[in-house]
């Protein structure tokens, strides 16, 4: 059975190794510590007992910010991280948020078609903002409205 829930500081080791597995330039520990001590930073998808991805967002005056989110490895391709975000979507909406932001690595094609798929807007780009192999990549910025459903 799959799960939401806020995740707590109990979870960092959970996390970490679906953050190393995933990404060649993962957060550090204590980048994540930081947000898992602030409530409801952290959201967690569970299937049971068992960590399958996790989204770290903020929210300050209407405007929420999607800073990462991340599925397990052996996870992916299977619509779990469509789930998690529609799941802190949901959230947001609830709480009151009007509007949230992302940045995506040009590279990243089926993160990019989750985003566009669910209803995200490009709006932009930042220069050389991703680390990469040699040198830099640049970042797509997407928002989407969430006062209208």
């Amino acid at each position: 059975m799959l799960t939401f829930r806020a995740a707590t500081p109990s979870d960092l080791q959970a996390i970490m190794v679906a953050e190393n597995g995933a990404h060649a330039y993962p957060w550090s520990e204590k980048v994540m510590q930081r947000y898992l001590l602030k409530p409801d930073c952290v959201w967690l998808l569970e299937q049971d007992g068992q960590h399958l991805g996790h989204a770290v967002v903020t929210l300050i005056a209407g405007e929420a910010e999607l800073l990462m989110m991340t599925v397990a490895p052996e996870f992916q391709g299977q619509g779990f991280g469509r789930r998690l975000l529609e799941h802190v979507l949901q959230h947001l909406r609830a709480t009151g948020a009007e509007c949230m932001f992302l940045e995506v690595r040009e590279s990243n094609a089926p993160a990019i078609a989750l985003y566009e798929g669910i209803g995200f807007g490009e709006n932009g780009r930042r220069r050389g903002y991703y680390p990469a192999p040699g040198g830099s990549e640049d970042a797509l910025l997407y928002s989407m409205d969430l006062s209208d459903g």
